[in-house]
């Protein structure tokens, strides 16, 4: 399955909001808070230009505005132009005045994340991962423990957006590995970081249903990225060069 990635960061945004549709602008100017206006504001923008170059649309203001992500009833934005539902399928993230829309064709699952790499504390170690993971984590270089571990959670968070539940789910029914695991192999190793990656590398999510999400991980600087879903993805497309001064 092919999918495609866009990064915006919080500069790339307009002052302006003639790019917002009618509806758009109502429920901005309902907003009270300006980091969540803000954020909300980078998610859309983002969205609406991965769209626009995804489905080759114009991008100026007024075609802009003709691009809408709206929720389905579990939460999980759905594309629309021209008032119409469109084929495809989106995932948004956003982190630290960066966001990202990851996009595929329609009718699959596809699950996107972004985070910042920082200190975890012992105890969400234990609530939000496996034992399985919780060995990985242990087994891992100590100058790279919360890098692993940010790829461990980013990982879990696209796949529960590409599942359409959101924190609904104990993200301990879900075990992230970075190699498929054979009979002869009683773990998965840790894998291999660094602070600057030019390539994405695979991971799994295996689900409590049994379903398993294929997909990618990439850091760059303190950021990492994670993208998961079913069919099999390939690799992400940049549909641009980042934006952001981590790239």
């Amino acid at each position: 399955m092919e999918t495609h990635w866009l990064e915006q960061a919080a500069n790339d945004v307009p002052a302006h909001d003639d790019w917002l549709s009618a509806d758009e602008a109502v429920f901005l100017g309902r907003m009270r808070f300006n980091k969540r206006r803000a954020d909300w504001r980078l998610g859309r923008w983002t969205a609406k230009r991965a769209a626009a170059a995804y489905l080759n649309l114009p991008e100026d203001p007024h075609a802009l505005q003709e691009i809408e992500v709206r929720p389905a009833p579990s939460g999980a934005p759905e594309l629309f132009v021209a008032n119409r539902p469109e084929a495809v399928t989106i995932s948004l993230s956003h982190r630290a005045g960066v966001a990202a829309c990851a996009i595929a064709m329609g009718g699959v699952a596809l699950g996107c994340d972004l985070e910042i790499i920082e200190p975890r504390s012992a105890g969400f170690f234990a609530d939000y991962f496996t034992d399985e993971e919780q060995t990985l984590i242990a087994r891992g270089a100590e100058k790279d423990r919360f890098r692993l571990v940010t790829v461990l959670w980013s990982a879990k968070e696209s796949a529960l957006k590409a599942l359409r539940e959101g924190l609904r789910v104990d993200t301990r029914s879900l075990i992230v590995t970075f190699s498929p695991q054979t009979d002869h192999e009683h773990e998965a190793a840790p894998p291999r970081l660094c602070s600057v990656a030019s390539s994405w590398r695979p991971l799994q999510v295996c689900c409590g249903g049994g379903e398993i999400l294929q997909g990618w991980w990439q850091n760059t600087g303190e950021l990492v990225r994670t993208l998961v879903g079913a069919p099999a993805p390939l690799p992400p497309i940049f549909l641009k060069e980042c934006a952001v001064s981590t790239c």
